[in-house]
């Protein structure tokens, strides 16, 4: 079997830093923009006015400093250590959308109106952070059919300290973990076809698996898309994603989002310095593209262990299971979208990245019953699945789905209701060698 997750443009590595390399085919003068979007990508931005007037600006309210304070090494968040269910370590990788009832065609939400679409836990000084993330847990017994016992941890989220007032009483939450970042340039280079074809193929089995696509408003392309990232597929470019997280996340303006992130409510957000000059956003056009041209050519790393007879046994009961409907395996790459935030060595590319970028509906225990264009608060993403097996080596952890309460593959599985409850019941009744190949091939992507 080829190891070759993304074509020509895998990396053969694996460790610390196996996110965190270019495409392999990538030509030398686009190496260049690769490493000044990499810089910009991984330092931290500071409170304006400063003398590194290309890094200021951090702020008002913001929840990290850098892209890579939330993506640490390119990979993937977790959530907070909760020690004896006394949680004070603030989240940094963990982030919690918020919203109204009601529907906004270019937002997708309404904002929350004290706090805005998410709520910020660290400021600048002279700014007071909008609150704190309580997390809690409770465990969720279960007894596999041949006598396995075991345990999951279901997380209860609230705030306290909210420097504003209360929030609105119809208040929705969602929290949502950060993914690692490879492969984004080719999940955006499949032709959309390809995942309508996903839709129509699914909408015409006899089973409960029927994925839709979602639709958003895209902010560089300027129209409505077809939703590709974010956990409920709400973004639709790398474009659009990378402006939304500086302004959300950091609070650095761009042409995309010139304004920062402060409510009426937040006069003391409203009246703080920012790192603009003659009216500019704060970070420039110029440096944007390069950081969105960076994220775009991270290559997925190449599978391990591909002809191990554990994981290829693990592979047909993956199928076996119908875990592939979802998790569709590969795709031929076509055209980037957008050229001048991309690449063209990432077309015409076979790549494995195991996702039919369709929502979902996952049950009542995953939901987060908050709306996101034409999501419901039921439906989530495929998340692809490439690289998985090597977070444990860029990350030191193996928190899985929207909000990292799954310790690894087995419990994510576990996890699984609505559209894939029959996918999770067959894994479930296999044995406990058929179980620990299933995981073992997952691990091998």
């Amino acid at each position: 079997m080829d190891p070759r997750t993304a074509g020509d443009v895998t990396v053969f590595v694996d460790g610390r830093n196996a996110f965190s390399f270019p495409a392999a085919n990538l030509p030398d003068d686009e190496r260049t923009r690769f490493a000044i979007g990499n810089s910009f990508f991984k330092r931290n931005w500071v409170q304006a006015p400063a003398s590194t007037t290309a890094r200021d600006g951090l702020g008002p309210h913001f929840i990290a400093r850098s892209c890579g304070g939330c993506h640490v090494q390119d990979g993937r968040g977790k959530p907070p250590e909760i020690l004896e269910h006394l949680n004070t370590e603030q989240p940094v990788d963990l982030l919690f959308r918020l919203s109204i009832p009601g529907k906004d065609s270019i937002h997708g939400v309404v904002p929350e109106p004290v706090y805005g679409d998410q709520l910020n836990n660290a400021a600048v000084n002279g700014v007071k952070p909008e609150g704190k993330i309580k997390i809690e847990t409770t465990p969720v017994r279960g007894v596999y059919p041949d006598g396995t016992p075991y345990v999951l941890q279901k997380p209860t989220y609230s705030f306290t300290n909210l420097a504003y007032g209360p929030m609105h009483p119809n208040v929705m939450v969602s929290p949502r973990i950060a993914p690692q970042v490879i492969g984004l340039g080719l999940l955006e280079a499949i032709d959309e076809q390809e995942v309508l074809r996903n839709s129509q193929q699914q909408a015409a089995r006899a089973d409960s698996i029927k994925g839709v696509p979602n639709y958003v408003w895209d902010s560089y392309a300027r129209k409505e898309m077809l939703g590709r990232f974010g956990w409920k597929a709400n973004v639709a470019s790398l474009a659009h994603q990378t402006g939304g997280a500086f302004l959300g996340d950091i609070g650095i303006t761009s042409s995309l989002f010139p304004s920062e992130n402060c409510t009426e409510s937040q006069t003391d957000c409203l009246q703080a310095p920012n790192g603009s000059e003659n009216g500019e956003p704060e970070l420039s056009d110029r440096l944007f593209d390069e950081i969105v041209f960076y994220q775009a050519v991270l290559a997925p790393p190449a599978r391990r262990n591909v002809n191990d007879a554990q994981v290829l046994k693990g592979q047909k009961l993956f199928e076996s299971a119908q875990c592939a409907v979802c998790h569709r395996p590969s795709y031929t790459t076509g055209k980037v979208p957008f050229p001048a935030l991309s690449s063209s060595a990432l077309q015409g590319q076979k790549i494995w990245p195991y996702t039919d970028l369709l929502l979902h509906d996952m049950g009542e225990a995953l939901a987060d019953n908050r709306p996101d264009f034409k999501a419901n608060g039921r439906q989530w993403k495929t998340p692809p699945l490439w690289g998985i097996g090597l977070i444990p080596d860029v990350n030191n952890h193996q928190r899985l789905l929207h909000d990292g309460r799954a310790d690894g593959v087995e419990e994510a599985i576990l996890w699984h209701g609505g559209e894939a409850e029959q996918s999770k019941n067959k894994f479930m009744n296999y044995s406990a060698q058929e179980r620990a190949a299933l995981i073992r091939f997952v691990e091998s992507l």
